[in-house]
């Protein structure tokens, strides 16, 4: 003990405590002779409360604190290739690979040791379950954890009922969950009614039962029925040659038998489907091919087909509101899918909302964002609107201005208002729509890169239900 205290003293004096730069503990280590490098980490290393060792908010620092001959980083970021490879320091148990990521990301990742033992990261307390188990969570400073994805013993709860459905269309039969939200076993009300894809992960993986229970409970959204789908054969039912036949499943004899026995209701507008991945492919592809049954898409991390860009580009214009999200670190083949699609929605003027998230193709973050469609689908009737008024509505000054390159534009609106932010010319000319959705919080910020346009003085508008207000932006060389 007393050894130990003397050895922390010394690191204390050294100036390398976890408060100070990371690369001056490293700069120390190669400094000192090798018989005294496992005393100096051993007091680095009880002295760091967590990992990874994170400063400056963007900088990052994996760390492996055992003996192996290899150890490699696999996760999101590195689209779980164990490309990423940690250093040893010579003469101690010490491994360490640096990077950068933004300072609100969320990762999933894990440590491979000697080439082949995938586990967690031993020293870092946070973990998120996946489809293929348990991953260790790099949660960067500015991140926050969404509230509404915990158990909440003091608010009410939807009641989960299971039912075995056999399909002639599709010769198989599956489990599927119904969520009632709270109140449904006293009322005669009529619901909205919610079509999850990979249903039962998005309730064992994604807490999209706690979702609800927390929206419905805090009057960000009114009740809803829940219907989660699982698949039987996943990559022919949602993106492969039994689409069609899935499709008929899901309109002629599925969602007959759960409107006949619980109170759905039967507008489209009232009806929505949602799906991550391949499960926000068959959602589009429904949604496009009966909008008269399900007027609202979300699509999470989404793979997009031909056929499904196509229609949307060419065909008539249906009668869809969508929301679709990309992770920063998604599969790379989905990224240029998903911003096509959104150039198709944009020229076609689609009403969706999009967010692009630091995050990876995992349910740790299509759960955390679950909340934007289900809250711009189905917001509260009373108490979570605010009728639009010159009050609360708000254009704030783009900073950096005047600037080069990107800059950022906040704007205040009620949340569940329709927001239009455009870029005009000195003429007032229209440029581009910068942002167009349903806002789902009342402080908003969009990204804007004038890169492309001549420097000068240009206009940005905010247009909410009526109201309007401008401010000028000044590119500069």
């Amino acid at each position: 003990m007393k050894k130990a205290l003397i050895l922390l003293l010394g690191f204390f004096y050294l100036g390398i405590l976890p408060a100070q730069n990371f690369q001056r503990l490293l700069d120390h280590l190669n400094s000192l002779p090798v018989s005294q490098r496992q005393a100096v980490v051993d007091s680095f290393m009880n002295a760091t409360a967590t990992f990874p060792y994170i400063e400056v908010d963007t900088m990052v620092h994996f760390v492996y604190f055992q003996d192996a001959q290899s150890v490699a980083m696999a996760g999101d970021a590195t689209d779980w290739n164990p490309s990423k490879n940690l250093t040893r320091i010579t003469g101690c148990n010490f491994w360490y690979y640096n990077t950068t990521y933004e300072a609100d990301a969320r990762l999933d990742y894990k440590f491979v040791i000697n080439g082949s033992e995938w586990i967690l990261d031993p020293k870092n307390p946070y973990t998120c379950t996946g489809g293929y188990g348990p991953n260790s969570e790099l949660r960067m400073p500015a991140y926050q954890v969404p509230p509404e994805t915990a158990y909440y013993a003091d608010i009410p709860h939807g009641a989960l009922k299971d039912t075995t459905f056999h399909s002639a269309i599709l010769g198989n039969t599956r489990s599927i969950r119904i969520y009632l939200p709270p109140g449904y076993s006293t009322g005669a009300s009529v619901y909205p009614v919610v079509l999850f894809h990979d249903g039962l992960e998005y309730i064992t993986l994604c807490k999209a039962n706690n979702i609800l229970d927390y929206l419905i409970a805090h009057q960000q959204m009114v009740p809803v029925i829940g219907v989660f789908v699982p698949p039987v054969d996943r990559e022919a039912e949602y993106a492969g040659d039994k689409m069609d036949n899935f499709t008929r499943f899901i309109i002629e004899e599925l969602m007959p038998v759960i409107d006949t026995k619980y109170r759905t209701s039967r507008d489209s507008s009232k009806r929505a489907m949602a799906g991550a991945s391949n499960g926000g492919n068959i959602s589009l592809y429904i949604g496009m091919k009966h909008p008269e049954q399900f007027g609202k898409i979300a699509a999470q991390s989404s793979n997009v087909t031909t056929a499904i860009s196509n229609t949307f580009a060419n065909g008539p214009k249906l009668g869809l509101e969508l929301y679709l999200d990309i992770g920063t670190y998604d599969l790379a083949e989905l990224i240029p899918l998903v911003h096509n699609f959104l150039e198709i929605l944009r020229t076609r003027d689609y009403l969706f909302q999009f967010y692009e998230v630091h995050e990876g193709h995992s349910w740790g973050n299509w759960s955390g964002h679950l909340r934007l469609p289900l809250i711009q689908f189905f917001p509260a009737a009373a108490g979570f609107n605010e009728r639009p008024t010159l009050k609360n509505i708000r254009l704030g000054p783009n900073h950096p201005n005047p600037f080069h390159g990107q800059t950022r534009i906040p704007f205040f609106a009620p949340v569940g208002s329709m927001a239009e932010l455009t870029l005009t010319d000195t003429s007032g000319r229209k440029l581009e729509t910068l942002f167009r959705a349903i806002v789902t919080d009342k402080e908003n910020t969009v990204t804007f890169n004038g890169q492309t346009y001549t420097p000068g003085n240009y206009f940005y508008t905010l247009s909410v239900d009526g109201y309007r207000t401008s401010r000028i932006i000044t590119i500069e060389r």
